[in-house]
C-alpha cells in the first residue's frame, strides 16, 4: 500500500506540472464541448485530437492526460444535450434523458444538469479511487469473463430495459427487437455474407451509431416541439433554480455511491462499457428507491443515478488497457493506437517500465475531473439558457448541428435520407408512447450480444451447455431471471394483497 502512494504522489508530480495541468484544463474544455453536440461523442473527440497531440511532439504522459481529459469531458458533456434537448450527446447519456429531460420540462433544468454534473464527478473520482487500490486484482478478474459470460451479461441488461418500463414491458420488449433488427443490417462478419441491405451498397457497412441516435432522438423529438409549437402546448419557459440543494443532495448521495461502484465493476469488464453501466443502475435505483412511481417522470434520483455510472464506467474502462492491453471501451481502443504511436505497448510490465506516464494519467484524472467540476457547475447558467431560447431558432439549430455529425460520418446524403425516415419511424413510435432507449442499448449491444453468442458456440462446436458452464454466467442468468420474473410477481401479490375492512360495514 505504501509503495502505491509513493507512485501515486509522483504521479501527482508529473500531472501538477504547470505544462500538463494546462493540458487537462484545455483537454477538459474540449472535451465539454464535445460531448455536448449530439452525435460526436468521446471516439470521435478523441481520434480527432490524437495525430494532432502527435504532431504537436508531446511527450508521451502528456499525449495521453489530454486524450484522457477530452474523455472524461464528452461523457460529462454528453449529459447536457441530454437533459436539455433529449437528444442524447453519447450512448452513455441516454438512460440521463429519461428523468433529465422530464426535469427541464418542469422548469427544473438547472438542478439537473448541476447534480449530473455533481454525480458524474463523485462516479469518477470513485472509479479513479478504484484503479488505485483494486486495478491489478480486478484486471484479474475480467480475465476470467469469456464470451459465454459476456453473452450472458448482454442477456442481464436486456433484462433491466424489461424492468425500466414498469407496466408497459411490452413496449419496451418491441423497442429492443427494432434495436436489434438495425444493429443485424450490412455485413455479417463471420460468413462475409450482406444480411438486410436490399441490395443497397450504402447499408454494406451497416447503419452507423450517429444516424440511429440523431434519428430516433433528434429528429422525432424536432418533430414533437413543432406540434407543441403549433398548438402551443408543452414548451419550456421556465428554467429554474441552478443548483441543487442539500436535501436534493441527501436524496440523491447513495444512489451515486452504489451506481458509481456498479459502474466501475462494469466498465472493468473490455466492452461492456458506460452503456450497460448506466442501464443497469438506472434500473437497480428505480427498484430499490421508486416508491412512487415518479421515475421516468422527472425524478432527481433517475438523473444522479445513471450519470454517476457512466462516468465511473468510462474511467474503469481505463483498468483492462493499463493492465492488460486490452482496450475496455471504444475510446480507450483508440487511446491504445495514441500509445502505438509512442512505441508503447500497454500491458503489465507497463506499470514497472513506464511508471511516470502510467500514475502520471492516473494522477491527472483526478485533476481532470476537479477542473470538470469547477467548469460545469459555474456554466449551468449558461447552459439552461437554451432553454430560453424560442422553437423557430432551436429547431433549426438542432437540425443543422445534426445534419452535420451524420453527414460527417460517411459524408453521403443517404445517411441524411436514413436518419429522416428514422426519426419520423421514431416520431410514430413515440406518439404511441413506446420509449426510445430499449431501442438504442438493443442497437448498441445486437452487435455484441451476437459476436459473443457465436465465439461461445464455436467453441463447443455448436453445444450450448458452455452458456451455464460458469459460477459467473449461472449467477448472470439468475440475475436476469430475477428482474424478469420478480417485478410481475410483486405486482400480482400487492393486487392481491386483502383490503382492509372498515368497522360496521355491511
Amino acid at each position: 500500500m505504501m509503495d502505491t502512494l509513493q507512485h501515486l504522489l509522483a504521479g501527482f508530480g508529473v500531472a501538477l506540472t504547470p505544462m500538463n495541468l494546462a493540458i487537462a484544463a484545455v483537454g477538459a474544455l474540449i472535451g465539454t464541448m464535445v460531448g455536448l453536440l449530439p452525435g460526436l461523442g468521446p471516439i470521435n473527440g478523441v481520434a480527432i485530437l490524437m495525430p494532432l497531440a502527435f504532431a504537436m511532439k508531446l511527450p508521451p504522459e502528456a499525449s495521453l492526460i489530454l486524450l484522457a481529459a477530452v474523455y472524461i469531458g464528452c461523457e460529462y458533456g454528453g449529459r447536457i444535450s441530454s437533459i436539455l434537448l433529449n437528444v442524447p450527446g453519447d450512448a452513455g447519456a441516454i438512460m440521463t434523458a429519461m428523468d433529465g429531460y422530464p426535469m427541464a420540462r418542469k422548469g427544473q433544468g438547472g438542478v439537473a444538469l448541476s447534480i449530473s454534473a455533481w454525480s458524474s464527478f463523485v462516479g469518477s473520482v470513485i472509479a479513479t479511487l478504484g484503479i488505485v487500490m483494486f486495478a491489478p486484482l480486478l484486471a484479474g478478474w475480467a480475465l476470467s469473463f469469456g464470451p459465454a459470460e459476456y453473452f450472458a451479461l448482454m442477456c442481464l441488461a436486456f433484462a433491466c430495459i424489461a424492468g425500466l418500463m414498469g407496466d408497459a414491458p411490452m413496449k419496451a420488449g418491441l423497442a429492443a427487437v427494432i434495436g436489434l433488427s438495425l444493429s443485424c443490417v450490412g455485413l455479417d462478419s463471420n460468413s462475409g455474407v450482406y444480411r438486410f441491405t436490399g441490395g443497397d451498397v450504402h447499408l454494406s457497412d451497416g447503419i452507423q451509431f450517429v444516424v440511429v441516435v440523431i434519428g430516433v432522438f433528434s429528429i422525432s423529438e424536432i418533430l414533437l416541439m413543432l406540434q407543441q409549437h403549433h398548438s402551443s402546448a408543452g414548451m419550456i419557459t421556465e428554467t429554474g433554480r441552478k443548483l441543487f440543494n442539500r436535501q436534493e443532495l441527501a436524496q440523491t448521495w447513495w444512489g451515486t455511491v452504489r451506481s458509481s461502484v456498479v459502474g466501475f465493476v462494469v466498465g472493468v469488464l473490455p466492452g461492456a462499457g458506460a452503456t450497460i453501466a448506466s442501464a443497469m443502475t438506472y434500473s437497480m435505483e428505480k427498484r430499490l428507491t421508486d416508491k412512487e412511481g415518479t421515475f421516468g417522470q422527472g425524478d432527481i434520483r433517475g438523473v444522479a443515478a445513471p450519470e454517476a455510472a457512466n462516468n465511473s464506467a468510462a474511467t474503469g474502462s481505463f483498468v483492462p488497457m493499463l493492465t492488460l492491453g486490452v482496450p475496455g471501451s471504444g475510446t480507450t481502443a483508440v487511446m491504445v493506437g495514441a500509445l502505438a504511436l509512442y512505441n508503447i505497448t500497454p500491458g503489465p510490465a507497463l506499470f514497472t517500465q513506464q511508471p511516470a506516464l502510467v500514475w502520471g494519467l492516473i494522477a491527472s484524472l483526478f485533476v481532470a475531473n476537479v477542473i470538470l467540476l469547477f467548469i460545469n457547475i459555474p456554466m449551468v447558467g449558461v447552459f439552461t439558457q437554451v432553454l430560453r431560447v424560442p422553437n423557430w431558432v432551436l429547431v433549426p439549430g438542432i437540425l443543422a448541428v445534426s445534419a452535420v455529425g451524420v453527414y460527417a460520418v460517411h459524408a453521403t446524403t443517404f445517411d441524411l435520407v436514413l436518419m429522416t425516415v428514422l426519426g419520423v419511424m421514431g416520431y410514430l413510435l413515440r406518439k404511441q408512447n413506446v420509449p426510445m432507449a430499449p431501442l438504442i442499448l438493443g442497437f448498441v449491444l445486437g452487435d455484441m450480444m451476437e459476436q459473443n453468442l457465436r465465439r461461445a458456440l464455436s467453441i463447443t462446436n455448436g453445444d450450448a451447455s458452455i452458456l451455464v458452464e460458469s459460477p459467473i454466467s449461472i449467477g448472470l442468468w439468475l440475475a436476469a431471471a430475477a428482474m424478469l420474473l420478480l417485478p410481475p410477481l410483486l405486482r400480482s401479490l400487492r393486487h392481491r394483497k386483502p383490503q382492509p375492512t372498515v368497522v360496521g360495514q355491511v
